[in-house]
C-alpha cells in the first residue's frame, strides 16, 4: 500500500518540475527571436548595401574548404587565401580573353539587325497581329525623325525626363561599380578569418544546444555545399549545351542566348522558358523559314530531357528537399522582400529552413501533445490485424 502512495507523491513533482524548466526555456527562447526579428529588420533595411557582403560571402564560403586543404598542406591561412585569388583571377582572365570577343561579336550583330528588326516588324510581325501603322509613319530613321519633328513640343519635356532617369542611371551604375570592387576586399577578409567567425559563432551557443545547433549546422553545410556545387556544375553545362547547339542550329546569337538560360536557369523553368522566347524572337527576324524554328524546338526539347532526367537528378538530386514550386516561391519571395540581395540568398536560405523544418518535424513526432492518446503499439498491431481480418470475407 505504501509503493502507490509514492508514486503519486512523484508524479506531481515531476510535472511541476516539467512546467518549471518548460517556462525557463520560453524565457530564454523569447529574447533570442526579438533579436532575431530586430536582424531581419535590420537586413531589410539595409538591402540596398548588402550585395558586396552578400557575394563576398558566399564566395569565402566556397572557397573555405580551398583553404583548409591548402592549410593541411602546412601553407598558412593568409598565403592559402593569396593562392586561391590568384587562381579565380586567372581563371577568370582565361574566361574573359575566350568569350569576351565571342561576346562583342554576337553584340556587334545583334545592333547591326536592328534595322532589319524594324522593318520586319513594319513589314510582317504587325501584319499577322492585326496592328497597322499610321499613314505615312515608318519605323526607320526617316520615320523616327518626321514623329520627332511632330512632336518637337513635347519631347522637350521628355528628353527632361529622360534626362533625369539617364542620371539616376549614372548614380546606379557608378555604385554597381563600386559594389563590384568592393566584393573582392569583402571575400578576403571573410576567408582569411572563416574559421574565426565560425568558432566565435559556436561560442555564443549555448552548451546544452550545442550537439543539436551543431548537427543542424552541418546538415545544411552538407546540403547547401551540395547544392551549390551541383547547381553550378548544371548551370555551366547547360549555358555550353545551348551555345553549341544552337550554334549548329543556325542562330547568330547563340552564344548570348546560351549564357541567358544558364544563367538563371537555378529557377526551374523559367530558364527553358525565357530562353525558348528569346531564342525564337531572334529567329523570326533573322529568317522567316520554318526549318529553324522546328530546330529550335528540337534543342529546347533535348535540353529539357538532358536537364531534367540527366543533369539535375545526378549532380543535384533532392539536396534541398524542396518542391519546384517552393523554390519559385523562395526567389520570387527574396526579390520582393530584398531585392537582388533576396534572390540570391533565397535558395540559401530555402535549405536552412528546409533542415529546420525537418527537424521540427522529428521533434513533434517525438512529442507527448503529438502521441496523446495514441494506441500503444502493441494495441494498434492488433487492432490493425482485426481489422484486416474483418475486411477478409470468409471462404
Amino acid at each position: 500500500m505504501s509503493l502507490p502512495d509514492a508514486d503519486l507523491s512523484v508524479a506531481p513533482a515531476d510535472a511541476g518540475s516539467g512546467s518549471a524548466l518548460d517556462r525557463l526555456r520560453v524565457r530564454e527562447t523569447w529574447p533570442w527571436l526579438v533579436a532575431l526579428g530586430i536582424f531581419v529588420l535590420f537586413c531589410w533595411l539595409l538591402s540596398p548595401i548588402l550585395t558586396p557582403f552578400v557575394l563576398g560571402a558566399g564566395l569565402a564560403y566556397a572557397g573555405d574548404p580551398i583553404v583548409d586543404r591548402l592549410q593541411r598542406w602546412h601553407l598558412s591561412r593568409t598565403a592559402g587565401v593569396c593562392v586561391v585569388f590568384l587562381v579565380i583571377t586567372l581563371a577568370g582572365l582565361a574566361g574573359l580573353v575566350l568569350l569576351l570577343p565571342m561576346l562583342t561579336d554576337q553584340l556587334r550583330v545583334l545592333l547591326q539587325n536592328i534595322p532589319e528588326w524594324l522593318a520586319w516588324l513594319q513589314n510582317h510581325g504587325l501584319q499577322r497581329i492585326g496592328v497597322s501603322l499610321p499613314d505615312g509613319l515608318r519605323l526607320d530613321a526617316a520615320g523616327f525623325k518626321v514623329i520627332i519633328a511632330e512632336h518637337w513640343s513635347e519631347a522637350s519635356g521628355m528628353l527632361k525626363t529622360v534626362w533625369t532617369h539617364v542620371s539616376a542611371s549614372g548614380g546606379a551604375l557608378f555604385t554597381a561599380i563600386a559594389n563590384l570592387l568592393l566584393v573582392p576586399v569583402v571575400t578576403f577578409y571573410l576567408l582569411r578569418d572563416w574559421d574565426e567567425l565560425v568558432a566565435w559563432i559556436r561560442g555564443v551557443v549555448p552548451p546544452r544546444a550545442l550537439p543539436k545547433i551543431g548537427g543542424m549546422a552541418r546538415e545544411t553545410d552538407e546540403v547547401l555545399g551540395a547544392f551549390i556545387r551541383g547547381q553550378l556544375t548544371v548551370m555551366a553545362a547547360l549555358t555550353v549545351y545551348y551555345w553549341i547547339a544552337l550554334w549548329i542550329a543556325g542562330l547568330n546569337l547563340a552564344l548570348l542566348v546560351g549564357l541567358i538560360v544558364g544563367l538563371i536557369s537555378f529557377v526551374p523553368y523559367l530558364g527553358a522558358i525565357v530562353g525558348v522566347l528569346t531564342a525564337v524572337i531572334a529567329m523570326l527576324v533573322q529568317t522567316q523559314e520554318l526549318l529553324p524554328f522546328v530546330w529550335l524546338a528540337v534543342v529546347f526539347g533535348i535540353g529539357q530531357i538532358l536537364e531534367s532526367n540527366v543533369l539535375t537528378p545526378l549532380l543535384v538530386g533532392d539536396k534541398i528537399g524542396l518542391h519546384p514550386v517552393a523554390v519559385i516561391f523562395a526567389v520570387m519571395a527574396g526579390g520582393q522582400l530584398f531585392g537582388f540581395v533576396g534572390v540570391m540568398l533565397a535558395l540559401p536560405v530555402a535549405a536552412v529552413i528546409a533542415v529546420v523544418l525537418r527537424e521540427t518535424k522529428k521533434q513533434w513526432l517525438q512529442s507527448r501533445m503529438y502521441s496523446h492518446g495514441a494506441p500503444a503499439p502493441a494495441q494498434a498491431e492488433a487492432v490493425a490485424t482485426a481489422g484486416e481480418g474483418a475486411a477478409t470475407p470468409p471462404p
